[in-house]
């Protein structure tokens, strides 16, 4: 009696998809000449639109320069604390407050409708209220960062963990799962494919959040640096941050959230696609 073959693919380590490395490295250089081209036909003066080479030597200068509210290193490792706290107290309270949510229909019902609205609220509008409430300081930062982010959270947790099929909470039933174990053993683990993209889309609105109030509000940081490079028409620092802003973007969704969401989906065999 022949037995049912089994997929193999999601327990080998997943290869490096070098076809997708080489897209972006062409993607990046067909850019790069574009922009080289419009330098060198002179549309704009080179004060509005510097070289590539020209933001190239602004990143070394900001890489090596004493000055902290200049220096691309401290800059940077100030952005990413503040990052880091608000993404966190996000995940925390967002997932909390969503998980409630799911325990108690009414007050899921009624935060759903509120979380939607208040998700769509422009991140930068929180900035006046942070400034009078909390402070022109860190925590008013962390602030925007926060409530600009856990509404996304919270609406992820909750729709998560409703969208699991029923079949899955009536068998675990049956086999004498119930309350906390029922939802850490089987509602949890259900959900966690599409709870990864909602941690995913809470660290773009948390981002976003970030380097717009830190445009605002701060002395130090990678928004400063933009603040300071419109201040005294420095374009070549604007481009230079926010190319440092898109990179770091770009290399955290594809190395961490990316990498975590596809192992979600090898484990419970979501990508293995009929070919």
């Amino acid at each position: 009696m022949e037995q049912e073959s089994t997929p193999r693919s999601s327990s080998r380590p997943r290869r490096i998809d070098y076809t997708s490395l080489l897209d972006i490295a062409i993607g990046i250089v067909v850019f790069l000449v574009a922009w080289q081209v419009v330098f060198w036909l002179r549309l704009y003066p080179s004060f509005l639109l510097p070289s590539p080479s020209m933001v190239l030597d602004r990143l070394l200068f900001l890489a090596e320069t004493a000055n902290p509210r200049f220096n691309l290193e401290q800059s940077t490792l100030v952005t990413m604390e503040r990052l880091v706290a608000g993404f966190g107290i996000s995940i925390v309270l967002g997932t909390a407050i969503g998980m409630l949510m799911v325990r108690f229909n009414r007050f899921g019902r009624t935060m759903s409708s509120f979380s939607v609205g208040l998700q769509s609220y422009p991140s930068i509008a929180w900035v006046p209220f942070a400034i009078l409430i909390v402070g022109l300081n860190n925590y008013g930062i962390i602030f925007v960062v926060v409530i600009s982010s856990v509404f996304s959270m919270m609406v992820s947790t909750y729709s998560s963990i409703r969208n699991i099929p029923p079949i899955y909470v009536k068998a675990a039933r049956n086999m004498g799962e119930g309350g906390l174990s029922l939802f850490k053993n089987v509602m949890l683990p259900a959900s966690f494919p599409s709870l990864i993209t909602g941690v995913r889309q809470t660290w773009s609105f948390a981002w976003h959040a970030l380097i717009g109030a830190e445009i605002l509000m701060a002395t130090i940081g990678l928004g400063a640096l933009l603040e300071i490079g419109a201040n005294f028409a420095r374009m070549d620092q604007i481009i230079a941050a926010m190319v440092i802003i898109f990179a770091i973007g770009f290399v955290v969704d594809r190395v961490l959230f990316t990498t975590l969401e596809n192992r979600v989906r090898d484990k419970r065999g979501l990508n293995q696609l009929p070919k």
